[in-house]
């Protein structure tokens, strides 16, 4: 794979040229379209008529195969191909157990002598995974000869021991269609349900060719449902000939895969010959399975099922190249176990088909597995950015069960191993690697992986920390924090409106809103007094760009924890608003005790003075008890009146001291001081002009501020005597001072 692009952040793309590595336009349709939240009208009527046709047609189905005709009987494949009886309910075939059946023939009237020869052919109900062209010719003629003294009435059975035994058909009943047959014609179901509502919510092209695999898989299913019950029974024509429908599904399904992977998740028209290739293929050998098959055809099938997904796996892999989209890595990965299992099966059913004791079960046991298993991803493939646990596991386990299948006809077939022994050995092994690697091929398979708690939670807590100190750079630290959480590839500034935090462009996208209640209260920044740009720029929504750096899909998971995160962030500017509010209230009130209480007690005081200079020190303490009183009650404080305060107070304190005042001051702005940065700055301001005065026997005092961009300098400077800094004593005073710029940053 070619290196990655570097990640980049960036407003709603500009259609005048590009500026990302990845093309906006899929996204911005998927953004621009949204599933209805509600059926309605014309497609609510006939999502609800197909959805009635369907489960009519399943139960007119069950209906018609339980009054076909049967013998009720089990049968196994000796080794010399014959059909050996094992057991049966009926009195007069019970007594015959071990015996193979050679012929039969019928009793009526009008089909009375005509003998037709059996033998384990019979027992290979479908034709689609029988390997050997005259075996699968052998198993038709027999089939289509039962069927018709099945339906023609009683009939008799010859054993090779010469014994013959009456035996009248009966209708198999629902109790006689087998376990496996609801299962599966459940799942057939699903898939033509899941169909049906993915083209009608959204008709589109590559919806189309979701539905032609989805019904490819499910009519595969069908027939392996009609011919997993017990017994010997028969099915009419066309039904009893599937392999030519089933060449067709599977081939029909594998080109509509080749189309739909050169259209999602990226439109590729550089494989338009590739495509127009696969159908051309499908199509023709769809048409000579019915017409003129082969020699050779189950090989011929098979070979063109692979080369098809190899061609399907190229696409899928040629368009992750492109842009790493982790929904195309999901496909890929899928499509490339999918493909793994189509060539073990078919090896293994290869290798089966040297022995006609394990064709059979090969025949039973490979080819089910395997519609099972190309029927899970279909299952999977609209919930795979959602959580639907349930779905994984199925896929899981149809896929363990394929191995378990396949790697018991490869121990029977090339290691000779009994029935008993390859099966056990099969099933531990397919269950090991599901119990050792379950999480993980869960993980990788689907593209779906949990954040760890504790690395939420400390990025959490660590971004609340810093919005309740910056309230105003909210949206640029959920940004970030988004970043860290989900380490997406592209994140976009995008002016659209949503509530929640969403899942789009089929989970490689996550839209979350960045504007919300007491998120958008404050716009301007109190340490600097300027407009925050990013927050500028993600009034709306921010949209997250494949995951993980492309290796991971979003889930409504992800989406729940987005929203979590952004109302944990609210409730922290939230915290600091209420916070800040109780502080302005109890500064309010101890400005108001100070002005109405020690105001007055000082004022009294003035007036009682005993000399002049009492009284003037008393007055003094009154202006600076006005000037306190007025910080505390005020929110904010303009740099410049500030300033001007600092001024007239250092005049006067220095004036009674007779000591001259040298006074600088510039600023790039006028800056808001908040009530903690005004009160700091004028104690520090106070401090050092008090050590000065206490300390210097200055004549001049100097004091510079100068505001230049984030920096403000301050800086006092005296003629008085001093001593070199290392030299100084760090009392309170100095000390209280590298607090207060501490605190200031």
């Amino acid at each position: 794979m070619s290196a990655a692009p570097a990640p980049t952040e960036r407003s709603a793309p500009d259609r005048s040229g590009p500026d990302s590595a990845f093309d906006p336009g899929p996204l911005e349709s998927s953004l621009s379209r949204r599933l209805p939240t509600r059926w309605i009208g014309q497609r609510l009527r006939l999502l609800v008529l197909l959805a009635l046709l369907g489960c009519l047609a399943v139960f007119a189905l069950a209906r018609w195969h339980a009054a076909n005709p049967f013998v009720e009987a089990s049968f196994t494949t000796g080794a010399d191909g014959q059909m050996v009886l094992v057991q049966s309910p009926l009195p007069a075939l019970n007594r015959l157990q071990g015996r193979a059946l050679v012929s039969a023939t019928s009793n009526t009237a009008a089909l009375s002598g005509p003998v037709v020869a059996l033998d384990a052919a019979l027992l290979h109900e479908s034709q689609r995974w029988q390997v050997k062209d005259p075996l699968r010719q052998r198993q038709r003629l027999q089939q289509a000869a039962w069927s018709a003294l099945l339906a023609a009435g009683p009939l008799s059975l010859r054993f090779d021991d010469g014994q013959t035994v009456q035996v009248q058909p009966t209708a198999r009943g629902y109790s006689g269609l087998g376990l496996l047959f609801w299962p599966l014609v459940g799942v057939a179901l699903l898939l033509y349900l899941l169909s049906v509502v993915v083209v009608l919510a959204r008709p589109q092209l590559r919806n189309g060719l979701y539905a032609v695999m989805a019904l490819g898989q499910a009519g595969n299913l069908l027939f392996v449902a009609l011919q997993s019950g017990p017994g010997i029974g028969g099915l009419l024509e066309p039904w009893a000939n599937d392999m030519p429908w089933r060449l067709a599904f599977d081939s029909l399904g594998a080109a509509a895969a080749v189309h739909a992977f050169s259209l999602h998740p990226r439109r590729l028209p550089q494989m338009r010959w590739l495509v127009w290739g696969a159908w051309a293929l499908a199509l023709s050998f769809g048409l000579l399975s019915f017409s003129a098959p082969p020699p050779g055809l189950w090989w011929w099938a098979q070979a063109q099922c692979v080369v098809l997904g190899a061609v399907a796996l190229y696409v899928i892999h040629f368009s992750y190249r492109l842009e790493p989209n982790p929904f195309a890595l999901v496909i890929q990965r899928v499509a490339g176990l999918a493909l793994a299992l189509t060539l073990l099966v078919t090896l293994a059913v290869g290798a089966a088909a040297q022995g006609p004791v394990v064709a059979q079960r090969a025949a039973s046991a490979g080819g089910a597995m395997w519609a099972l298993f190309l029927a899970a991803p279909l299952l999977l493939a609209p919930f795979v950015a959602r959580s639907r646990q349930m779905l994984r596991e199925f896929a899981m386990l149809a896929g363990v069960s394929t191995v378990a299948a396949a790697l018991d006809l490869v121990f029977v077939a090339v290691f000779s191993l009994g029935p008993f022994t390859s099966f056990t050995l099969a099933v531990f092994v397919a269950l090991g690697v599901y119990a050792a690697a379950r999480q993980w091929v869960l993980n990788h398979l689907t593209g779906v992986s949990v954040l760890t708690t504790e690395r939420t939670f400390e990025q959490l807590y660590r971004v609340a920390r810093e919005v309740q100190v910056q309230p105003a750079r909210h949206a640029a630290l959920l940004a970030q924090l988004l970043r860290d959480l989900f380490d997406p590839l592209e994140m976009l500034h995008v002016p659209r409106q949503t509530a929640h935090a969403r899942v789009v462009a089929s989970g490689s996208a996550l839209m979350v809103p960045l504007s919300s209640g007491a998120l958008t209260a404050a716009r301007r920044n109190p340490a600097t007094g300027a407009d925050n740009s990013a927050d500028k720029a993600s009034d709306k929504a921010v949209v997250l760009r494949f995951a993980r750096r492309g290796q991971r899909l979003f889930t409504d998971d992800d989406a729940r924890l987005a929203d979590r995160v952004v109302e944990q962030l609210r409730r922290a500017v939230a915290y600091d608003k209420a916070v800040e509010r109780g502080r302005s209230e109890e500064r309010l009130r101890i400005a108001q005790d100070l002005h109405d209480d020690i105001g007055a007690r000082l004022l009294t005081l003035m007036y009682q003075a005993p000399n002049l200079e009492m009284e003037e020190y008393i007055r003094h303490t009154l202006k600076d008890l006005k000037t306190l009183t007025r910080g505390l009650a005020a929110s904010e404080h303009p740099l410049s009146h500030a300033a001007a305060e600092w001024k007239s107070d250092l005049t006067q304190r220095l004036a009674v001291a007779q000591i001259q005042l040298g006074w600088q001051f510039s600023s790039d702005r006028d800056l808001k001081l908040s009530m903690v940065q005004w009160s700091a700055l004028t104690r520090i301001v106070r401090e050092l002009v008090s050590n000065t005065l206490h300390h210097a026997q200055a004549t001049r005092v100097d004091v510079s501020f100068h505001l230049q961009g984030a920096l403000l300098q301050l800086q006092v400077a005296d003629d008085g005597s001093g001593r070199s800094p290392e030299l100084w004593s760090h009392g309170l005073g100095l000390g209280g001072v590298r607090k207060r710029v501490k605190v200031l940053g």
